[in-house]
């Protein structure tokens, strides 16, 4: 489905593989270590890089959200239902991450990222679909009316359940395409938003919030992650990777710059 896409990609940034890292750190940490993979990419530093793990219970929140006057309130909501709340590093409104989800990052190196966006969330959200297609599940792309955090390369479920929603970042030499994908406990996606889009003024239809466990009851993190790097792996050389203690240390740094700025 995204063949020209990626290979458009690959002609343009001259990308043929991925630096695959599976490790989590936990809360704030894991947001910086992103920053600090897409500013090390940007820098020459690190090829491209993919990041696919767990994270901690968190509530993800935009630059929108900052803006708004219910942050404060929000920020306590989530914290109230047991996530940290941190500020996201890509685009985009409030998004929830548990221990039934996956969350995923993608820098690539490019001399112009502007040029690509609608190509990169093209290219992830195919290779989205069609993972999650390998196991049976009707994905497609698109926003579901009321869907929280809305976005038109979302990929839902039957026509009305999000399961995967997807952010993107830029920085000179750089672009970083993140997101969340739902594998089980939907109902923890929407137990947490109601108090915090509530807060933020936002509208929502909380049944949009859904799982890809809600369609194929069974389906295991591991099942999703094979399927995903499967996808990936049809246009892209996955080898197998980690991060230096450096640059972990380095992204301890940016740590303070994704915590909420409230009491």
């Amino acid at each position: 489905m995204c063949t020209n896409v990626i290979v458009a990609i690959l002609m343009l940034n001259h990308v043929n593989s991925l630096g695959l890292i599976r490790d989590s750190f936990g809360g704030a940490l894991d947001v910086a270590v992103s920053h600090e993979v897409l500013n090390a990419v940007s820098r020459g530093q690190m090829g491209p890089t993919m990041r696919l793990h767990v994270a901690d219970p968190l509530v993800a929140f935009g630059r929108a959200d900052r803006a708004a006057p219910g942050y404060p309130r929000a920020v306590m909501a989530a914290r109230a239902h047991g996530y940290e709340a941190i500020e996201r590093l890509a685009g985009g409104r409030a998004a929830v991450f548990h221990e039934s989800t996956l969350a995923f990052a993608i820098a690539l190196p490019t001399l112009e990222p502007r040029a690509g966006i609608e190509e990169r969330f093209r290219m992830i959200s195919d290779v989205m679909v069609n993972a999650f297609r390998s196991l049976a599940i009707d994905a497609q792309i698109g926003e579901v009316p009321g869907e929280y955090c809305p976005g038109e390369w979302s990929v839902n479920v039957g026509g009305h359940t999000k399961v995967m929603g997807v952010g993107q970042r830029l920085v000179r030499g750089a672009a970083h395409v993140g997101g969340v994908v739902v594998v089980d406990e939907g109902e923890r996606i929407r137990d947490v938003l109601i108090p915090v889009y509530r807060a933020l003024g936002l509208d929502w239809d909380p049944r949009t919030a859904g799982a890809l466990a809600d369609r194929a009851p069974g389906v295991r993190k591991a099942d999703v992650v094979r399927a995903i790097e499967d996808a990936v792996a049809e246009y892209f050389t996955l080898t197998e990777s980690s991060l230096s203690s450096d640059l972990i240390a380095s992204a301890g740094t940016l740590v303070p710059s994704h915590l909420p700025k409230v009491a």
